[in-house]
């Protein structure tokens, strides 16, 4: 006996369906008593991609059975919400997002370190590589190549859709909640490490003469030994943040794929 049952898709899950039912509640029909995984691959839908199914609105598990004029909500994989007092139809969600980023994504790497952020990248990070450090190291793939992340069975993997580097920054935090945990000028923008305070006489014959002379407080990569100092690039990375946070409120203006994307590095 077939049933009707009203069917809500969220946030990237909408890709797998057609247009026509995306961010919307459509009609769909099953048999009776069709468990929540079988219209999960009827849609197309990787359950490994669904973090938390709502029947009626009340968590349930894959092998729930569908009835009719059941309403279902479908959410995808969260990496920032915590939601542990819901059934959940895969483990616990990461608390602190860690990224790995492909080879087209040097730039976004450098911004989300620049957040305090901990983001691998290397140029030459090869598609195994990534999947095993998402995989087994519970880092958030962040990739432009739809394959990769919609055919690799990952379950921490997202498209990162904006062309341009501030817009693929301004998607990924929003994309995962990241404003509460942003604490800029930790971490080095070359290497990812966390950044040492140092005294100034350790920098002495390292940076620019005025600079030791303008400058009391540095700070130090301990793996790649880069030296950085509040400079003019300095507020640049505030007014960057600054507007990055406003725009949470809607009081900053977004680039629109049009902005400078250049921000001065600290040397």
């Amino acid at each position: 006996m077939n049933v009707g049952i009203v069917v809500r898709c969220y946030e990237e899950l909408n890709d797998y369906l057609p247009r026509e039912q995306r961010k919307v509640a459509f009609t769909h029909v099953v048999a009776m008593d069709t468990p929540a995984a079988v219209l999960l691959h009827d849609l197309g839908i990787p359950a490994e991609k669904v973090e938390m199914i709502l029947v009626n609105g009340a968590s349930v598990g894959l092998g729930h059975r569908l009835q009719d004029g059941d309403h279902i909500s479908v959410y995808p994989v969260f990496e920032s919400f915590d939601i542990s007092e819901q059934l959940r139809v895969r483990a616990h969600p990461l608390r602190e997002p860690r990224f790995v980023l492909d080879a087209h994504l040097g730039k976004l790497a450098a911004y989300l370190r620049m957040l305090g952020f901990d983001s691998l990248y290397k140029n030459d990070f090869k598609d195994r590589v990534l999947m095993a450090l998402s995989r087994n190291k519970g880092r958030i793939l962040l990739s432009k190549d739809q394959d990769l992340v919609y055919k690799s069975g990952l379950t921490r993997a997202y498209e990162v859709k904006a062309l341009r580097p501030r817009s693929q920054l301004t998607e990924v935090v929003e994309r995962f909640d990241l404003y509460r945990g942003i604490q800029p000028f930790q971490r080095c923008m070359l290497c990812n490490a966390l950044l040492d305070t140092v005294h100034k006489s350790d920098v002495a014959g390292r940076v620019p003469h005025l600079v030791w002379q303008t400058h009391d407080a540095f700070r130090i990569c301990p793996a790649c030994n880069k030296v950085y100092w509040a400079g003019t690039h300095h507020q640049h990375m505030h007014r960057f943040i600054h507007d990055l946070l406003a725009q949470r409120n809607g009081g900053a203006a977004n680039d629109g794929g049009q902005g400078r994307e250049g921000i001065n590095e600290a040397t």
